[in-house]
């Protein structure tokens, strides 16, 4: 069996609670930790557009580009993990802007896609699955704007699965579409 990670994370029952931390970044370490690691990573960005620092090496060379005051309890600079809390910033800053390309041309291939199944599929059972698909894989890019997971198997494995989901969708639609060989 596959032993995915674990989330360590504590969390609370109270929406009020999740909801007030969410906008606090005057004293949330959490909150303030992602502003710092976001201001490494266009930092990062800017010291190498073009090749970025080559990938998964965010961790390794964030720590001289953090700014004193952005720092809070939870900043490391023993490169012992961490990364960019964000999918987009973090491809920018590790493999410069075609990182970010790439990110983006994923996300725009994923909507056409989507959109294409959304209007082609007859089957009803078969454009809910697509559109839900799509759904789930938007809800993923915009809360990638605030956190990133894809280093994590607990995320990348569904998330790359759906999008061969999508593709295989896509295929078989087209197929379908296709007219019969003769010989």
């Amino acid at each position: 069996m596959i032993d995915l990670q674990r989330n360590k994370q504590d969390s609370s029952d109270n929406l009020t609670q999740h909801v007030k931390s969410i906008s606090n970044i005057s004293s949330d370490d959490s909150n303030l930790e992602r502003l710092n690691r976001w201001s490494c990573a266009v930092s990062l960005f800017q010291e190498r557009p073009i090749t970025g620092w080559g990938p998964g090496t965010y961790q390794f060379v964030y720590a001289p580009f953090q700014k004193s005051d952005l720092k809070t309890t939870i900043s490391t600079n023993n490169a012992d993990g961490g990364n960019a809390h964000s999918e987009y910033l973090g491809p920018l800053a590790e493999q410069g802007v075609m990182g970010g390309v790439l990110v983006l041309l994923l996300i725009w291939w994923a909507s056409i896609v989507g959109f294409r199944l959304w209007n082609n599929l007859k089957n009803k059972e078969e454009r809910n699955l697509a559109v839900s698909i799509y759904l789930g894989l938007m809800t993923y890019f915009i809360h990638g704007v605030l956190n990133n997971y894809l280093d994590t198997d607990k995320a990348s494995a569904p998330f790359w699965g759906f999008l061969a989901l999508l593709v295989v969708l896509d295929i078989e639609s087209r197929g379908k579409a296709l007219p019969k060989a003769t010989t």
